[in-house]
């Protein structure tokens, strides 16, 4: 298969289905379902103020959706049709990254099958098109995880300091990262001699994470009042109390814990009471301490709680059915492919990547380990659900293809172990 084969197959397969579902949910894609970087977005544009409301600076969210859809709404105005094409861009150029690992760990045809089966994701192909910022982190995502494998194959700063970077606009997407490149300076440097320069490795890789987040938490701090990458510390409270177990048990999401009694309006009802006539201002970093307090004492004074919690979270973020978000199809085609189609497909590749999961280079099964249990212990501390893992389920497809190109060699080992058995 030659280069350009490879590539116009992968763009095709990103493009196509998208394309299709635009068309389809044209409509809708403004309508609802939309998260509050949007509202900060259209505020930011029309104000300067990055916030729920202009002159009143937030930072009640993790800021790089936000900004991207700034550009946009700058750009060609608040339109259904030009967010869904740049997404879709961005959708594509993911499936270009997976097919990159993919051939750099295996083969041309093996990062082609990959990307093609993360990118026909039916979850992804839906959810892609619409107003949230799973699309970004599947990027960054893939983004990372190339720029980390390249920087432990080539053992250079300057491809540690790449890396680096990437991982500070993937946490500056999604703040469960934050700590995420402290565990990838130790993969970057764990094969690099003398020990001294895999120690200036690791310094380097969590040193330019640092220079990327740290203008955000700058202004934090000058706009807001505190040190913070978000200041949203209910949405860990919503996710730690003991409330959650029953309401995540009943199929609802962490929108129905109820608020904490005597607590003060968070940053987007005072918005909303603001602009319905009854001026209310918040503390944000006030409540981020309050709120942080609470999930403190809830660990201290009920970790068997916390315990069931976490346990609850692992098979919510990895069973392949969608059960817990309202912000899926539940009707129509879209709900069809969430009840149907999305569960055979989850099966199917979990039982593919398991027959390939070896087949993979060692250094790239270690990294696909370290995320996958990284992304792990976040449901586990926060909550657990599919919209979480989808980003990082291209981690599934490359083993996936290396079963199904190498199926022959896959055949074979297992009936060795079937002869050594018997």
């Amino acid at each position: 298969m030659s280069r350009r084969a490879a590539l116009a197959i992968v763009v095709t397969a990103a493009l196509v289905p998208r394309l299709l579902v635009v068309a389809i949910e044209r409509d809708t894609l403004l309508a609802g379902l939309t998260e509050k970087s949007d509202r900060f977005a259209r505020t930011l544009v029309a104000s300067g103020t990055y916030g729920f409301l202009p002159g009143r600076p937030s930072a009640y969210t993790q800021p790089l959706y936000g900004f991207f859809l700034a550009g946009i709404y700058w750009v060609a105005g608040r339109d259904w049709l030009w967010i869904a094409l740049a997404q879709v861009v961005l959708a594509t150029v993911t499936a270009l990254l997976v097919y990159a690992i993919g051939s750099r760990i295996a083969s041309r045809r093996a990062g082609v099958v990959a990307a093609v089966l993360s990118t026909l994701h039916p979850y992804l192909v839906w959810h892609d098109v619409h107003v949230n910022r799973e699309v970004l982190d599947g990027t960054l995502a893939a983004g990372l995880t190339l720029a980390v494998l390249v920087a432990a194959e080539k053992r250079t700063l300057r491809y540690v300091a790449l890396a680096g970077a990437v991982a500070g606009l993937a946490a500056l997407a999604n703040s469960r990262l934050l700590l995420l490149p402290l565990a990838l300076a130790v993969f970057v440097a764990w094969d690099i001699r003398p020990p001294g320069r895999a120690v200036l490795a690791a310094v380097v890789l969590v040193g330019v994470t640092a220079v990327v987040i740290s203008p955000w938490v700058a202004r934090n701090r000058v706009s807001v009042g505190c040190y913070a990458l978000t200041t949203d510390s209910r949405a860990l409270w919503k996710a730690n109390n003991l409330n959650t177990y029953g309401i995540l048990a009943a199929g609802k999401w962490l929108d129905q814990v109820p608020e904490l009694t005597g607590g003060p309006p968070w940053p987007e009802l005072a918005a909303d009471l603001t602009l319905s006539g009854k001026v209310t201002t918040v503390d944000e970093c006030a409540q981020m301490r309050l709120y942080g307090r609470e999930v403190k004492a809830f660990w201290r004074e009920h970790p068997g709680e916390k315990l069931k919690l976490a346990a609850q979270a692992v098979p919510m973020l990895w069973g392949p059915i969608v059960t817990v978000e309202p912000d899926t199809p539940q009707t129509g085609l879209g709900g069809m492919m969430r009840r149907v189609v999305e569960p055979v497909f989850m099966v199917a590749l979990y039982a593919l990547a398991l027959l390939g999961l070896l087949r993979l280079p060692r250094r790239f099964l270690a990294l696909t380990v370290l995320l996958l249990a990284y992304g792990t212990l976040m449901a586990m501390i926060f909550a657990g659900t599919v919209r979480y893992r989808v980003p990082w389920d291209f981690l599934l497809c490359l083993p996936a293809a290396m079963a199904l190109t190498e199926w022959r060699s896959v055949l074979a080992t297992l009936r060795r172990k079937e002869g050594a058995s018997a």
